[in-house]
């Protein structure tokens, strides 16, 4: 896109959730400056309220994303593994492995599912938080067609994913599998 064309305010409004996205993941939601997200999208303090209106409403926004962007990969994951005839247990192990494949290629995704837990003091940041979580819940077991038990299984494995992963316990799929097979590290 050239200098002289103006982006609309949706697109703007794209751009200033992937600016806070960064920084909210990074400094959390009491610990960013709006000043410094307007930095990053390149726009005006005053704009980013003029599109926003609130700081929360932009960190409500970069939450909505992270766990929009987590939910269609693991849909598009379950998908293809149900197209291919696989078990629910199949698709479920498809989705989890979807998931660690979005968090090596994106670490800002974690550390702001993260930075969105911990912003729950917040009733209307819990609000938004709790609803997505249940939304991320329902897809994954409509989903993958599991059975209760084991979706409860995956979600706990998959905490267990996001702790090995933000203490940087392991780097690639394998190191991952030896952790959720309880096998844990590998000594050097």
């Amino acid at each position: 896109m050239s200098a002289a064309t103006r982006l609309t305010a949706n697109e703007r409004r794209d751009e200033l959730v992937a600016a806070a996205s960064i920084e909210f993941a990074a400094t959390g939601y009491a610990g960013t400056s709006t000043a410094t997200i307007a930095q990053r999208a390149g726009v005006s303090q005053p704009y980013l309220f003029q599109l926003f209106g609130t700081k929360r409403s932009l960190f409500t926004a970069a939450v909505h994303d992270c766990f929009d962007r987590t939910r269609l990969s693991l849909e598009v994951s379950a998908r293809k593994a149900k197209e291919a005839g696989q078990s629910p247990e199949d698709v479920l192990e498809a989705m989890g492995q979807a998931y660690v494949n979005l968090l090596r290629t994106d670490r800002a995704i974690l550390r702001l599912q993260f930075q969105s837990y911990a912003a729950c003091e917040d009733p209307q940041i819990r609000d938004v938080v709790r609803d997505h979580y249940l939304v991320l819940w329902q897809t994954v077991s409509r989903a993958s067609g599991a059975d209760p038990k084991a979706v409860e299984s995956w979600f706990a494995r998959g905490m267990l994913i996001n702790v090995i992963a933000s203490i940087g316990a392991a780097s690639t799929p394998d190191e991952f599998l030896r952790w959720v097979a309880g096998s844990g590290p590998v000594a050097g």
